[in-house]
């Protein structure tokens, strides 16, 4: 889809040069990207910035709709349509930071510019989101009529994905979502708010955001008198009651307000091009040690679970203070056929990068496994410079993508192998690109075996590529372990999340943490079930819901790096300027539906359908759709002056769009069975009508263009009569045949063609 959706934006610039703005323009008329320019760029003509584009299929209607520029007239249609990009006349970002996640709004106005205004197009939004970016709500207004999106349950709707259209949205890549607005009117102002939540990246101490808000200049407005005003809000809430304090900031931001923990920024500004830069901003949450405190607020009347909640976050500072843990790790990888090519040579630098940053301390071994196993070694090996580098000739000699996908017995053998682990911490990495039949006995069987372990049970941390594994799988792993799960849906960060899981994984501080005090609570529940490690690379947090009294201190104990018992004091405070709810829905919403996967509980799918409802946050129960109101007037009579009479405006819902699931799902077995490589489309199958359709009216335009050119005539003005005769006899009936299929699909529908 991404590389349609690129293609259809090259050809709708194309068409957008036929547009005159006069001699009052701001800038040059959009130019497709050169050859240089597209081998520069990654993803050349994909967004990254929300966009909005006009939908081209009748390019006669391309036009100024205020300043007809009288072009020649242009026939045929164009399929794909064609993706102008619609000029953008103002833009506001809002950012509210609370813990470590996002909440990003952008509102702005884009104008059909391109469309004569006696015709109306298709307008399609596209919202780049960035790190673990999910779609929260998207609300269109244009003249008289408004649209909005809205979850529901699928539980109701059982026959609504009949109704699915691929045009009316989906996902281009993992992270860009695309929606289409039907029937925008010419020279329309389309005012768009768009809403997502996303996480922050963490590094020593210094939480960073990015925004996708990097505009290309052929949104700006081609009339000088248009005002361009471009605004930003900031406000980020640390929840710690710690000082904190700005370090990098990509626009010029003005501070309005700093607090214990709260900082305040805005920026505006007359401009005369859009921003031409992702915004972004770091900010550091001091601490020389392990600190954490306790979030409490009440539910509001309308939430599902009218339980109190609470929040737990543990910091891990600064790298001074850290006791590193010794380490035993078993790293366990598919090499399926279905992992030829980028997705196991990411895998291959990222194992490389990860085997160079164990101590000599440290032991490992790796486990390759597709229908057979196949081991580094037999036993554990010490992690010295020269096994190490033996350990990367037998990764490049044996990691050959081939056979089935079998995962029971080589996470069983690397689980033995850690099972009697003393002094250190045992660490399984799981990489895997596929399903598997017996997914909830894997998650039984270890289920039974790590809890029953030493000091210290070896954690998983797993590791998805692609769609086409049970995500839900390997987060249940993950939870029942201690351990965490990461996922790259798009091979391009295949490496780059891997890394960021491995480097997660092996920087523990504080490992087996609990909380007794927690337990004597009423009607408790904590997502997850089983507290993760701490690690350096990231903070930690974890919420849950209760009934009763909460303690006004909590202790939270754990093993440093040098197995001594660690004691942690932890606070509590009310969050009142913290939504709580809506910060840990989506964590909350993961968590559950791998237990609901896992337990096959009907009741908990109804509790993560309600939940995604409420908090606006997708999930595999729910369905996102579009609902266009019209505006109508009522002329009524006034009972006190028969002369006056009153407007009133009714608004009603007159249509449901419908769009396409925007769901991971639980995993492809079938894929898996025959080795179908992640991000894998298969090869487009058009309709019958189309094959028709395009059989008659490209038959007469594939000649003229590929037999008659002045190539082709110059060619044929050498050939002999005889072969002159042969070549028209030809092409009369394949012309013929072309135009028997046109006539007898429009006259006969059912015509089989026999």
């Amino acid at each position: 889809m991404a590389d349609d959706f690129a293609k259809a934006v090259e050809d709708g610039l194309k068409l957008s040069k036929r547009l005159y703005f006069g001699r009052d323009r701001a800038v040059s008329p959009p130019k497709p990207l050169q050859s240089m320019e597209k081998s520069a760029s990654a993803e050349p003509y994909m967004p990254t910035a929300p966009m909005v584009y006009a939908v081209i299929h009748d390019p006669k209607i391309v036009d100024n709709p205020d300043i007809p520029s009288y072009q020649p007239h242009v026939h045929g249609r164009c399929d794909p349509p064609a993706l102008i990009p619609l000029q953008m006349n103002r833009v506001d970002l809002e950012v509210d930071c609370y813990l470590d996640t996002a909440f990003i709004r952008v509102s702005g106005i884009w104008r059909v510019h391109c469309v004569m205004g006696s015709k109306c197009c298709d307008c399609r939004i596209a919202i780049p989101m960035g790190e673990q970016g999910s779609i929260l709500g998207v609300e269109v207004e244009v003249s008289r009529k408004s649209y909005s999106t809205q979850l529901i349950a699928i539980e109701d709707n059982k026959d609504v994905e009949k109704g699915f259209r691929p045009e009316n949205g989906g996902f281009l890549k993992p992270h860009i979502l695309a929606l289409t607005i039907p029937q925008i009117d010419g020279g329309s102002n389309l005012s768009i708010k768009l809403c997502w939540s996303q996480k922050l990246s963490y590094s020593d101490g210094q939480f960073s955001l990015k925004v996708p808000f990097k505009f290309p200049e052929y949104v700006t407005p081609s009339i000088k008198k248009i005002p361009k005003k471009e605004r930003i809000h900031l406000n980020v809430n640390a929840g710690t009651g710690t000082e904190v304090l700005c370090k990098i900031t990509s626009h010029p931001l003005k501070q309005l307000r700093r607090d214990v923990g709260k900082l305040g920024y805005s920026y505006e500004a007359e401009v005369l091009k859009w921003s031409s830069t992702d915004f972004t901003f770091t900010y550091f949450v001091s601490a020389s040690h392990i600190f954490g405190g306790v979030l409490l607020q009440s539910p509001s009347s309308n939430e599902v679970d009218q339980r109190e909640m609470f929040c737990v976050y543990l910091f891990p500072g600064s790298q001074q203070s850290r006791k590193v843990f010794r380490k035993e790790v078993v790293f366990v990888v598919d090499i399926s056929e279905s992992m030829q090519g980028k997705p196991l040579e990411d895998t291959k630098a990222a194992l490389s990068t990860a085997l160079s940053k164990l101590d000599k301390e440290d032991s490992f071994n790796i486990i390759g496994f597709n229908g057979e196993t196949y081991l580094f070694s037999t036993s554990m090996e010490l992690a010295t410079k020269e096994t190490v580098e033996r350990a990367s000739q037998w990764i490049s000699i044996n990691f050959i993508a081939g056979g089935s996908t079998n995962i029971s017995v080589p996470l069983t053998k690397a689980v033995e192998m850690l099972t009697d682990t003393r002094g250190s911490i045992p660490i399984i990495f799981l990489v895997i690109d596929g399903a598997v039949e017996d997914e909830r006995h894997i998650c039984d069987l270890m289920k039974s075996r790590l809890t029953n372990g030493g000091l210290i049970c070896p954690r998983i941390y797993t590791f998805g590529i692609g769609s086409y594994c049970n995500q839900y799988f390997l987060r249940m792993l993950s939870t029942i372990s201690r351990g965490q799960y990461d996922a790259a849906y798009d091979l391009d960060s295949v490496e780059f999340r891997m890394k960021k899981l491995f480097t997660r994984g092996l920087s523990v501080v504080l490992a087996d943490i609990t909380i007794d005090s927690l337990k004597g609570l009423d009607d408790f529940e904590m997502h997850p079930s089983r507290i993760p490690d701490l690690s350096s690379e990231s903070p930690l947090t974890f919420s849950g819901r209760y009934q009763g009294k909460f303690p006004d201190t909590l202790k939270a104990t754990g093993f440093s790096g040098d197995l001594s018992n660690v004691v942690i004091e932890l606070k509590t405070q009310n969050a009142k300027d913290i939504p709580l709810n809506r910060v840990f829905a989506k964590q909350q919403i993961d968590l559950l539906t791998a237990q609901a996967w896992f337990s096959e509980d009907k009741q908990l799918k109804e509790k993560v359908a309600k939940m995604s409802v409420q908090t606006g946050v997708l999930s595999e129960y729910t369905l996102m759709v579009i609902l266009e109101t019209v505006e109508e007037n009522n002329v009524t009579e006034s009972s006190a002056k028969k002369a006056s009479t009153q407007k009133i405006v009714d608004s009603k819902v007159s249509k449901t769009i419908h769009l396409q699931s925007l769901h991971i799902g639980f995993g492809d077995l079938t894929a898996t069975a025959e080795n179908i490589p992640p991000g894998y489309e298969g090869p487009k199958l058009p309709e019958v009508a189309e094959i028709f359709v395009k059989a008659a009216s490209n038959c007469c335009c594939s000649l003229c263009n590929k037999c008659w050119c002045m190539c082709a005539i110059s060619c044929c003005s050498k050939l002999n009569d005889q072969c002159v005769i042969v070549l028209t006899q030809l092409c009369t009936a394949l012309a013929c045949f072309g135009c028997f299929e046109c006539c007898s699909s429009i006259c006969c529908p059912g015509h089989d063609g026999n």
